[in-house]
């Protein structure tokens, strides 16, 4: 794994789950500007429980910058194009929210 830092927009809104010993956690994408003009998919995951709380206060296209353990993959599109793709373990994030 590789510690980095990643800065995009959230896409979808970021979920918030129970693992099987009744942990909380919170999944979410974020697409970040790769190699132009490819976006890069990052999947998240926070246990972090401020983390957790900053992701949850974001929307689908919200800013967010975030810090932590990284994963470089490849995915296939439907086209048969190979992407890139980064899983993170989130632990730190920092995002500007306006949201009621």
């Amino acid at each position: 794994m590789i510690e980095g830092l990643v800065a995009g927009n959230i896409w979808g809104d970021p979920e918030k789950r129970m693992g099987k010993s009744n942990s909380i956690f919170v999944v979410a994408k974020v697409r970040a500007q790769g190699t132009q003009p490819d976006l890069v998919i990052v999947n998240v995951i926070a246990f972090d429980a401020q983390v957790c709380k900053d992701l949850l206060a974001l929307r689908d296209g919200d800013a967010v910058s975030l810090a932590g353990s990284l994963s470089p993959k490849v995915w296939v599109d439907k086209q048969g194009v190979s992407r890139a793709a980064l899983d993170m373990v989130a632990s730190r994030a920092l995002a500007v929210h306006a949201h009621d």
